[in-house]
């Protein structure tokens, strides 16, 4: 698949029944339909998690689905500022940072270390670019 954002090649990476496709170039992450809920251990509820497609107008061109090319809808995450794109039929897709950024918030308010947390980390740990430098 293509990156919505810079046309790279997504890499697949498995994390805990989850295919995390990656973009090296952008530093974006998509997730199919219903692999968001997973994450967040809500049974595939996240739709509650977003407004309703279209309902964030924004002047910023459409990306373009990577499984079926059409243009994505602007989506934003509940009590967040996180801005997504989705594609109702196929998934959403996260700019650089953005999904560590839900994964924190969500481990954050559960006030506990689990698979979520670990995700968080481990996509830390793998995308932030310089950082087995410092460690």
């Amino acid at each position: 698949m293509k990156c919505p954002q810079c046309s790279d090649i997504l890499l697949t990476l498995e994390f805990d029944r989850i295919e995390i496709d990656y973009c090296p170039g952008c530093r974006g992450v998509w997730l199919d339909a219903g692999e968001l809920g997973i994450l967040l251990e809500r049974d595939g509820k996240e739709a509650l998690l977003l407004s309703a497609p279209g309902s964030v107008r924004r002047k910023e061109k459409k990306r373009a689905c990577p499984i079926c090319s059409r243009g994505m809808e602007k989506v934003l995450m509940t009590g967040s500022d996180v801005l997504l794109d989705e594609c109702p039929s196929h998934g959403l897709w996260f700019d650089g940072g953005e999904l560590s950024k839900i994964l924190e918030a969500e481990c954050g308010d559960r006030g506990e270390e689990d698979r979520t947390g670990g995700l968080a980390r481990l996509l830390d740990e793998i995308f932030t670019p310089g950082k087995e430098e410092r460690t």
